[in-house]
């Protein structure tokens, strides 16, 4: 059950710390965090520091889902860390992002999800998160 992961990760067309920034600008995070195309902007609020917290309510049809997480690690511009809480989430998961500069306009990230509740849950949220790479490609092209 814990031990499930995902892995994915995209190359986006912006400068490392400009993708870096868009994981905890509040305005930037609204636009890119919606796991199925076609969401509207999601609602943040984020307190950017190590302990500090978020939550980030996406809407999906007439359902309002919020997600909720505390940062762990923030280093610009390499890792970000934060655990994740959503209603199909289980204890201490969390998410790993890593950037790597491939030049001075392409950057990869590779993220990392650990712990869901079953496979179905671990398989919905690998859709989710490679929407969420692909919109913050989009929006940062």
């Amino acid at each position: 059950m814990t031990d499930l992961t995902v892995n994915a990760s995209k190359t986006i067309h912006a400068p490392i710390e400009t993708v870096f920034d868009a994981w905890l600008n509040p305005e930037m995070l609204s636009q890119f965090m919606m796991p199925m195309p076609g969401m509207p902007k999601s609602d943040v609020k984020n307190d950017v520091r190590e302990g500090g917290s978020f939550t980030i309510t996406m809407h999906a049809g007439d359902d309002d889902l919020p997600h909720t997480g505390k940062y762990l690690e923030i280093s610009r511009p390499d890792k970000l860390v934060f655990t994740w809480v959503s209603h199909c989430s289980v204890d201490n998961s969390i998410v790993t992002l890593n950037f790597t500069k491939i030049n001075e306009n392409e950057t990869n990230i590779s993220l990392t999800h650990v712990k869901f509740i079953d496979e179905q849950t671990r398989s919905d949220h690998e859709g989710g998160w490679s929407n969420i790479l692909d919109k913050l490609n989009d929006v940062m092209s």
